[in-house]
């Protein structure tokens, strides 16, 4: 099967935090899904598909408890080397085997597309992942760029049911703007009930 990131050219490790040092400099911020993250307050959180760790770093410079986790490991080597305090793993989230430790957490977090590279017909299995790894009450939070013949809430709602998770809501961005159906991009926030 094929991992639609492994397969693809994009940037890796520094070359890929390039783009958000490029952002930032221009005065975007760079901390959206951090502080959406943040409105949950959760105590613990996992940075799932983490990448080179922006969203965790942030996290934990806020104080929260984060750990996290990719298949890629020149993007773990960044992150490693940008926070060695924190727990970095590599591991498929399609994996039903990926072994966290047996922690589960409060919250969640799959930003930068996490859900759209994935390999095809895993998702279901990702986000079936999640769940087992959150607490009773626990979210997952994912943010993704819609294609409209691929992967988009149409078929992220019944997968996150499917896996005992409710919608509580969705955006069009991280900073809460409201979504509709023509949007390009979703926030969803999906939690577990039991």
């Amino acid at each position: 099967m094929i991992n639609r990131w492994q397969e693809s050219d994009r940037p890796r490790g520094a070359d890929y935090d390039l783009r958000f040092a490029d952002l930032a400099a221009t005065g975007m911020d760079m901390h959206g899904e951090a502080a959406l993250v943040a409105d949950y307050a959760p105590t613990s959180i996992l940075d799932a598909g983490c990448g080179t760790g922006r969203v965790a770093i942030e996290l934990s410079r806020r104080g929260y408890g984060v750990m996290g986790v990719d298949l890629d490991e020149a993007m773990l080597e960044e992150a490693r080397s940008k926070a060695p305090d924190l727990t970095w793993l590599k591991g498929d989230l399609a994996d039903p085997e990926l072994d966290l430790g047996g922690r589960t957490f409060d919250l969640i977090v799959m930003a930068g597309n996490v859900l759209i590279f994935v390999t095809p017909g895993t998702e279901g299995d990702v986000i079936r992942n999640a769940a087992r790894w959150l607490r009773p009450g626990g979210r997952l939070i994912t943010g993704y760029s819609i294609n409209p013949q691929g992967f988009g809430p149409a078929r992220h709602d019944p997968l996150a049911a499917r896996a005992g998770l409710v919608l509580e809501d969705r955006w069009s961005t991280w900073d809460k703007a409201p979504y509709t159906p023509a949007d390009s991009y979703a926030v969803a926030v999906h939690r577990r009930e039991i």
